[in-house]
């Protein structure tokens, strides 16, 4: 098994190769994406929203981004281990952050930093580079925009392509976090128009999360989304893979059942 690196991926770029991601938060769907040839398994600060049930992606701790990040990098032994930090340590300056990335390279075994919004702090993102710390950073229109300018996260794929001058803002925001020393980019909400050349004007690989597509360098799927893991797949079939959610209800019903009816449960131990 040889292991993913970054200068991989860059000949991924060069070669036309698409990169593929997958956001984790646990042993077994890391291991899972891992298997399945993932580039990249990031463990995404939204693990507190979208698995722990928080009211916004901004109550995850960094405690908590270690905890649910070493658990991804024991499933994983052939990607590159990613991880967001938190909100905070990136917005009180570049002493905290560093403090953080080294955190998570020590005690949580990261491959790779996800600054989000790291077009607004060019200098963490040098400080960071010149520590060693490998920086994927985020640009475009992030969850972070959408506070400040009042548009739905889920809504700014088409304001990205319609706000007048905003080609060649993200095409300066692509090339400023280059030269600081990212060795990879997320662009969230693309467009295929602004997409394609923000890809041409960078040599490094640019990856889309969220609201980006096909005309990228290459793609990251949160896995619970794509196999239908969320509890509102029982009521609304999703748009992804699979429905995970519906296999594990009927599942646990059959469970009940058994165990209602005073029948041994499938799978016991020892038996």
């Amino acid at each position: 098994m040889t292991k993913v690196t970054i200068p991989d991926l860059h000949r991924k770029k060069q070669k036309g190769e698409k990169i593929f991601g997958v956001v984790a938060w646990d042993t077994h769907m890391a291991a899972i994406a891992d298997r399945v040839g993932a580039d990249i398994v990031s463990v995404g600060d939204t693990v507190g929203k979208n698995l722990w049930g928080h009211d916004t992606m901004f109550e995850i701790t960094m405690d908590e981004m270690i905890i649910v990040t070493k658990a991804v990098r024991r499933g994983v032994k052939r990607a590159l281990v990613s991880a967001d930090f938190p909100y905070g340590p990136l917005q009180e300056g570049v002493d905290s952050a560093l403090r953080a990335a080294i955190r998570l390279v020590k005690e949580a075994g990261i491959d790779l930093l996800k600054l989000d919004g790291a077009a607004d702090y060019p200098e963490a993102v040098e400080a960071l580079t010149r520590a060693g710390i490998p920086v994927w950073a985020q640009f475009g229109l992030t969850p972070q925009t959408a506070l400040a300018t009042g548009i739905p996260y889920e809504n700014q794929a088409d304001a990205t392509e319609a706000a007048p001058g905003m080609e060649a803002r993200l095409i300066a925001e692509a090339k400023a976090m280059e030269a600081a020393g990212a060795v990879l980019l997320d662009f969230t909400n693309s467009g295929p128009v602004i997409g394609p050349k923000v890809v041409e004007a960078v040599s490094i690989p640019v990856i889309g999360g969220f609201g980006g597509g096909p005309w990228l360098d290459g793609r990251v799927r949160l896995a619970q989304a794509a196999v239908g893991y969320n509890v509102a797949a029982l009521d609304k079939e999703p748009s992804g893979y699979a429905n995970i959610a519906r296999t594990i209800h009927d599942a646990l019903s059959e469970c009940a059942e058994d165990v209602r009816s005073g029948r041994q449960i499938k799978g016991q131990p020892g038996r």
